[in-house]
């Protein structure tokens, strides 16, 4: 099961249980939606005497009873009835950016420099948010100095997003130098997608 069926059972389990405790009067049952991606997964409801119903489409449902019974469709009416309070609770996703560099400096390539500004928009659009910043490098030269520059490099964004005076709580910011390479390589070699820094705004 790959990671976002793993979610999405997460987030059923949860749309169930708040059917469940809002005493419907109907079966409490599953429904299938997107991921925050926009992409569908699949789940598979075990009744516990046996039968199945596999969810495919967004939409489909499929009741929580000993038979599991055949997927059916719901609509959106009756999906915000059931669980708009649920959904209207679950957490924010983080939203995430990946920002470039010129090889061996903390200057910001230009597609990612006339990126910042979304970063800085992505924090003005939620309150009181909590950042994570993490740099990296690619794998030519010295171990030690890329986990140095790396650093560098997020703290020049972690500065950048300070000096904007935005609503934020805490900046976290740490080198991962060249350990987590975006692009495998051997030793020693240029790449411009490893050179790089990540931004986790939740």
């Amino acid at each position: 099961m790959t990671r976002v069926m793993h979610g999405m059972m997460t987030r059923f389990a949860a749309l169930a249980v708040a059917a469940l405790l809002a005493g419907c009067a109907s079966e409490s049952y599953v429904v299938l939606l997107d991921n925050p991606d926009g992409s569908t997964g699949q789940v598979t409801v075990s009744g516990r005497e046996g039968g199945t119903a596999t969810l495919t489409k967004t939409g489909q449902g499929a009741d929580l009873t000993p038979t599991a019974g055949e997927p059916y469709l719901v609509d959106d009416d009756r999906i915000e009835q059931d669980f708009g309070t649920a959904l209207a609770a679950t957490p924010e996703l983080p939203t995430r950016f990946l920002l470039y560099f010129e090889t061996g400096t903390t200057t910001l390539q230009p597609p990612s420099e006339a990126q910042f500004p979304e970063v800085l928009a992505a924090i003005r659009a939620r309150p009181a948010v909590d950042i994570g910043i993490i740099g990296h490098s690619d794998t030519q030269g010295d171990a030690e100095l890329n986990a140095r520059l790396a650093l560098e490099r997020a703290e020049v964004i972690a500065e950048r997003i300070r000096a904007a005076n935005l609503d934020v709580v805490e900046i976290t910011v740490t080198s991962h130098g060249e350990r987590n390479l975006l692009v495998p390589t051997p030793d020693d070699t240029a790449e411009p997608r490893n050179r790089r820094v990540e931004v986790s705004i939740r």
